[in-house]
């Protein structure tokens, strides 16, 4: 594994005179060094990237969609090499970040195909006779260039939700990775570069937050997507002028488990998304809600398997959780566990940090109003509640201020849909939990969680504008 890692203008490497050390998160050694752009570099992208809309969005589909598939399978041919730098910029369990790698190859190839099919429709304009002979042609056209900003915890896949969509459909992309992830990113900036990308329709800036600001405010952007915190997001929006703005912004993801549900499996995916890459994910099951008549055995079951839970090395692939990504998320957990407890809460496993790991954490008992419940905690810890009919689990999963996903496990199709119908969030997942995400789906939430969706075909929908060219046959 190489140690340095440029950033990318214009198919270029680019390097500075401020270093930015990349570091595992697990042990602290750094693991890689790239390099923080000047106030020049960030204007110099901002121009390439303009400069190279005026080909991209004339660019053909078919060689937008070859590009991506080159990619695509440059990813998949150093799969091992990427999962491994994955797995040591960001502590997600090895197998885990292989799952990535094989997410991110997906992304690009529905993006692809997604290339291929943009299309619009004809509108017969004669609905009133005073219309007369005229029909409507609408299409899709690119919106411009466009700025990614992503967060530390897929810092590939979520990269690629961004720039994949973007080259799909003509526009150029300059994205700005997490601090703490950003060679991923990079690597992807350079395998697009040598996959055939225009220059300048991908650009990658390992920015610090005082240097992104240009790229939040010059109207010469026409969008931003932002994946991330809540306070940074809807900063962002307040500083983004005129731009188009999407912003997916985390949450507090619930689970209902009903009676009749298959509570062996319910239990089993509770766990897995509870802890996986220690809870640092924005769909992380955070509160599961439990029917009252099978609390005390899912609680039981649930806490057997969390305390197999195996801790450690995100390099060994025995390992189930990993680090947290640095020393603030632990301590920010340490201090609102305690808080929970401090108001009632009754700690059932874990609650404990070993050096940059943390214990899987379940808690019971909570008030609704500590942080634990009521904020995103971000971090491997779960709240068990209890209920008594779907209406009230549903009112509890809905007493947030957020709105991202949320689960359900019921064989009661009325049920079902009575989840679909009433759960205020921008995904449902029925006999799953709310972490359950594939790539080509609709993903954005609503209320604190933000607006706006990604998933590729639904991501290009929001980086185009619709056109209508009206002919008047009558006249030809």
């Amino acid at each position: 594994m190489k140690k340095d890692f440029p950033f990318f203008i214009s198919g270029e490497e680019q390097t500075s005179d401020e270093q930015l050390e990349v570091r595992n998160p697990f042990n602290n050694e750094i693991i890689g060094i790239t390099y923080r752009p000047t106030a020049k570099d960030v204007e110099k992208a901002i121009a390439s990237s303009i400069r190279a809309f005026e080909k991209t969005k004339y660019l053909p589909s078919y060689a937008r969609s070859n590009i991506l598939q080159i990619a695509a399978e440059e990813i998949e041919k150093r799969k091992d090499e990427l999962a491994k730098i994955l797995c040591l910029e960001s502590g997600k369990p090895i197998r885990h970040a292989l799952g990535e790698v094989t997410r991110a190859v997906s992304t690009l190839t529905i993006a692809s195909e997604e290339a291929k099919h943009i299309e619009g429709e004809v509108l017969s304009m004669d609905i009133t006779p005073a219309a007369g002979d005229r029909l409507g042609i609408v299409r899709r056209f690119p919106i411009g260039p466009i700025v990614g900003i992503s967060p530390f915890n897929f810092p590939l896949n979520l990269v690629c939700h961004k720039v994949a969509p973007a080259l799909a459909s003509g526009n150029t992309i300059t994205i700005k990775p997490a601090s703490a992830t950003p060679l991923s990113a990079l690597c992807l900036g350079e395998i697009l570069h040598k996959a055939g990308a225009i220059p300048g329709s991908i650009n990658v800036l390992p920015c610090s937050a005082k240097s992104t600001e240009p790229l939040v405010y010059d109207p010469r952007l026409k969008m931003i997507t932002f994946t991330g915190s809540a306070d940074v997001g809807w900063h962002i929006k307040s500083r983004a002028g005129k731009k188009r703005v999407c912003l997916e912004l985390g949450g507090n993801a619930a689970v209902v488990v009903e009676p009749d549900a298959d509570m062996k499996y319910a239990v089993e995916r509770s766990i897995l998304g509870g802890f996986a890459y220690a809870g640092q994910i924005c769909i992380s099951v955070q509160r599961i809600f439990i029917h009252e008549k099978i609390y005390d055995s899912f609680r039981s079951d649930l806490i057997s398997g969390v305390e197999k839970l195996i801790l450690g090395d995100p390099l060994s692939e025995k390992t189930d959780v990993g680090p947290m990504i640095d020393e603030s998320a632990l301590i920010k957990t340490e201090e609102w566990i305690k808080e929970a407890i401090n108001k009632g809460a009754e700690l059932l496993t874990g609650g404990k940090r070993k050096d940059t790991l943390f214990e899987p954490t379940v808690l019971e008992n909570v008030n609704r109003k500590a942080k634990v419940a009521c904020e995103e905690v971000f971090a491997p810890v779960v709240v068990l509640d209890k209920y008594k009919t779907v209406d009230e689990a549903i009112n509890l999963v809905n007493n947030s201020k957020f709105g991202l996903q949320a689960g359900i496990f019921t064989h009661d199709i009325e049920k079902a849909f009575y989840a679909f119908n009433h759960i205020d969030v921008g995904g449902v997942i029925i006999n799953d939990i709310p972490t359950y995400r594939v790539d080509h789906m609709p993903y954005g939430g609503v209320k604190n969680s933000g607006f706006g969706r990604e998933g590729v075909k639904y991501a290009i929908e929001e980086m185009t504008e619709l056109k209508i060219m009206v002919v008047n046959h009558g006249l030809t």
